[in-house]
């Protein structure tokens, strides 16, 4: 039989999990490993407390309204259905975001006015689009390091694609996520339709696939600069402990206050 303690420890496991597959939609990275996720407690009735921070005061409020709505759709996705509290911090648009879901708001009635009338649906499809091709990008450099042909590569179909091995390392790491990024982006598609597409569902031609790949590596290069960028001004605001009560620690250079626990080790 389970005991209290070891319900509560894989529950903490399972919120950092959810936690985990929500990413920064600019940088297709997960939010946890960006650092964003400054505390994430389950309280001693189940309830979860989250509270959250971006890399700098005025970040958009578009950004931090898809990152929101993310973390909202991973608690609700928890298994057992907690209330929750999310917290958004050192951010322009934090009162008016805090005060909203304090007053049991939906994320888009908060933002309705925050997102300048942006079509937030426009802005998704171009990120969804932008990490489809990163995540592409990165299988297809792995594919050709690990000696396939650009013939045998654009010819595989998924069965093909599920069974490829690639060294560790970022293809590795992005061919799973490709192949959900595919599923989602072709939900009708056929087992043996190619799985190296472009975004729009064409084909891409052997000759082609180095145009192609050029392509990519702009989104890519353009991605990761952004991320280095937001790292760096994190960093400004943070500064990492080595050790408190055991664990790694993040502290606010600016604000006095309780060291938050990071997330628990595997």
């Amino acid at each position: 039989m389970a005991t209290a303690a070891s319900v509560s420890g894989n529950r903490e496991k399972e919120l950092w999990r959810c936690l985990g597959e929500v990413n920064d939609p600019e940088l297709d990275e997960p939010i946890t490993e960006m650092g964003f996720v400054e505390r994430a407690v389950m309280k001693g009735d189940g309830s979860v407390e989250i509270d959250f921070r971006l890399p700098t005061y005025w970040c958009s409020p578009n950004f931090a309204f898809l990152m929101l709505d993310g973390v909202r759709k991973a608690l609700d996705q928890l298994s057992w259905s907690p209330a929750y509290r999310v917290k958004l911090h050192d951010h322009m648009f934090a009162e008016e975001v805090n005060r909203g879901m304090a007053a049991g708001k939906t994320f888009g009635d908060i933002f309705a006015e925050l997102a300048e009338d942006q079509d937030l649906g426009a802005l998704r499809e171009t990120f969804r689009m932008k990490a489809f091709k990163r995540r592409q990008e990165a299988v297809l450099r792995g594919l050709r390091q690990h000696g396939l042909t650009d013939r045998e590569i654009l010819g595989m179909d998924l069965p093909a694609y599920d069974v490829a091995r690639l060294e560790a390392g970022e293809a590795a790491k992005q061919k799973p996520r490709y192949r959900a990024a595919l599923i989602e982006r072709f939900p009708d598609r056929r087992a043996d339709d190619p799985v190296f597409v472009t975004w729009e569902g064409q084909r891409i031609p052997t000759a082609a696939l180095g145009a192609h790949l050029a392509e990519l590596r702009g989104v890519r290069v353009n991605m990761e600069f952004n991320g280095a960028l937001c790292r760096g001004l994190k960093q400004t605001r943070y500064k990492e402990l080595d050790v408190v009560d055991g664990e790694p620690t993040l502290v606010d250079f600016i604000m006095d206050r309780v060291p938050a626990r990071a997330a628990p080790t595997a």
